[in-house]
């Protein structure tokens, strides 16, 4: 699965910057609770921060 970020944050746990657009994780792999935070409004901001996108994408 890819993810990119649909609002620009720092993630809290690596200090990484994303802006819209950007690939997430940056580099390496993500854990699943992790993407599922991010994804949905179960996070510090209380909105999606990045979206699952096809593999063509």
């Amino acid at each position: 699965m890819k993810y990119i970020t649909i609002v620009a944050f720092t993630d809290k746990l690596t200090g990484d910057v994303y802006y819209v657009g950007d690939k997430y994780p940056a580099k390496g792999r993500a854990k699943k609770a992790r993407l599922d935070e991010l994804s949905s409004s179960s996070n510090q901001r209380k909105e999606p921060l990045i979206k699952e996108v096809s593999e063509d994408e």
